[in-house]
């Protein structure tokens, strides 16, 4: 593992995953090939996809080779967890004229090391409404939840059990997305020997 303050161990491309108060930062080594720092700038811009107003804008430092994006832990604990859908925009200098030259969207997690923060991904949390609902013992705010528009406590019994399925399998996919990134063999990692 490298150190990651260190800006020549910064993983190159936008993270997928940001946790509220983490330093947090990256390079564009194929950005600067194609648009030379030294006459264009790049900003990095994200909302939050749930409409609220929340927006991260971080504005890259030109290196020779790279642009280089960085937001500290002060900018990183603002963060809304949740998410977000970015762009990213590249500026001529002389012109001051601006293209979005790369989309995409990444999640904002929240720190478990703060008090009252719930560590639950969606999926966890949307499983546990419907389980309750399923079983009796709905919490106060599950009829404020709707899937695909359609409230949560006017669903059918085979709906819910719909859902509750699709629940399931995201955080089975979820448990082995991390397992695979922490380096982890999964269920369906496949052991081979050579003779």
């Amino acid at each position: 593992m490298a150190n990651l303050f260190d800006e020549s161990n910064a993983p190159e491309g936008e993270p997928d995953k940001i946790v509220v108060g983490d330093f947090l930062q990256w390079k564009k080594t194929s950005l600067a090939e194609i648009y030379p720092p030294a006459l264009y700038s790049a900003n990095f811009v994200a909302r939050i996809a749930a409409g609220a107003a929340s927006e991260i804008q971080i504005t890259a430092t030109e290196r020779t080779n790279y642009y280089l994006f960085v937001a500290d832990s002060t900018a990183t604990t603002a963060f809304v967890h949740g998410l977000y859908h970015w762009q990213l925009e590249v500026v001529q200098t002389s012109t001051g004229n601006r293209l979005v030259v790369e989309r995409g969207d990444f999640e904002v997690i929240p720190d478990i090391d703060v008090t009252g923060s719930d560590p639950r991904s969606h999926a966890e949390i949307m499983l546990h409404k419907i389980e309750g609902l399923l079983i009796g013992r709905a919490d106060k705010d599950v009829s404020s939840y709707s899937i695909q528009g359609r409230s949560i406590s006017k669903m059918t019994i085979s709906d819910l059990l719909q859902w509750r399925d699709y629940y399931r399998k995201e955080i089975v996919r979820e448990k082995r997305d991390t397992a695979i990134a922490n380096g982890k063999p999964t269920k369906t990692t496949m052991k081979v020997r050579f003779l």
